[in-house]
């Protein structure tokens, strides 16, 4: 089944950090989009953009949400909450939301996981795509997102892209690393201890959402090698990720828009970095720099 290319495409988490930027680089690129939400009245109000008000793991929604569309791009996952949760809404809701996408002829599924599900150890070296991953001893939010990715590739008959970002850097009252992390060094001294050498791996949300509405349109062409594109009706993972930096940048920046003193530690840290060769070669080229991300998340401390 084809699907004709004015369709829409679906957005699940549309009025958080990375699902809110994606509708508008979807809009920006002409596509029109239905919004999932839980809430009505919480979807981006743009020219184009449709409101979904339901919970995209359930069965009945999910298929009458995606009938007809081109493409889904699922940004949600319930982090910070308990395991059952994050594996009830993360894993098999994002499973159940693609199977019925892969019954309903839908072409193209993008998921946004994280850089989170690769293991690092200390030490200098590279992570790509084929890196070992966490293993079941690890934190919720990593391991359900290592068993959400991995319940997507055994779903069959859908394009599907795993997008693996580190810290996403971007304003917004949900942000983490813009806002809620920030909280946490001001009124924790905990929180404001790194190891000032450890790798900093980030990426701006807007390039991160551009990236995915490439490829939910697309505008990414697939490629039976998935060194050059997503492998169609397969599953390829691919990181998003910008130039690596050094936690220091991170915490003098927050540290000094919010009035404390960063703590070093020293101890061992992982100091290689995240490689996104495979997402440069799709074409992906991040346009935000290091200096204009922390510029952003000063300015919007001081404000």
């Amino acid at each position: 089944m084809t699907t004709p290319s004015s369709a829409p495409i679906v957005v699940t988490g549309a009025n958080g950090l990375v699902g809110s930027r994606v509708v508008a680089a979807l809009v920006e690129r002409g596509a029109t989009v239905r919004a999932v939400v839980r809430r009505a009245g919480a979807a981006p109000e743009r020219v184009g953009v449709e409101e979904w008000v339901g919970e995209f793991d359930e069965p009945a929604f999910a298929a009458s949400v995606v009938e007809g569309a081109a493409a889904v791009v699922s940004t949600v996952h319930p982090m910070g909450s308990d395991l059952e949760t994050q594996r009830r809404i993360g894993v098999e809701g994002t499973a159940t939301l693609a199977r019925v996408a892969a019954d309903a002829g839908v072409e193209r599924f993008v998921h946004v996981s994280t850089a989170a599900v690769y293991d690092r150890e200390p030490g200098d070296f590279v992570v790509d795509e084929s890196a070992p991953l966490v293993p079941d001893t690890a934190a919720a939010y990593p391991l359900t997102k290592r068993d959400a990715d991995a319940a997507l590739a055994g779903i069959e008959g859908i394009t599907r892209v795993v997008l693996r970002p580190p810290q996403v850097f971007g304003a917004g009252e949900t942000s983490t690393w813009n806002t809620k992390r920030p909280a946490a060094i001001r009124s924790d001294e905990r929180a404001r201890h790194t190891v000032p050498e450890a790798t900093l791996s980030w990426v701006h949300v807007d390039d991160l959402a551009a990236f995915a509405a490439d490829l939910a349109t697309g505008a990414v062409a697939t490629a039976d090698d998935p060194q050059a594109g997503p492998v169609p009706g397969g599953f390829t993972a691919v990181n998003v990720a910008a130039e690596p930096a050094q936690q220091r940048e991170y915490f003098e920046t927050v540290a000094r828009a919010v009035g404390v003193e960063p703590v070093w530690d020293d101890r061992p840290a992982w100091t290689g970095h995240i490689s996104a060769e495979r997402a440069r070669a799709w074409g992906w080229h991040p346009a935000i720099g290091l200096p204009t991300a922390l510029a952003e998340i000063e300015a919007g401390l001081r404000a």
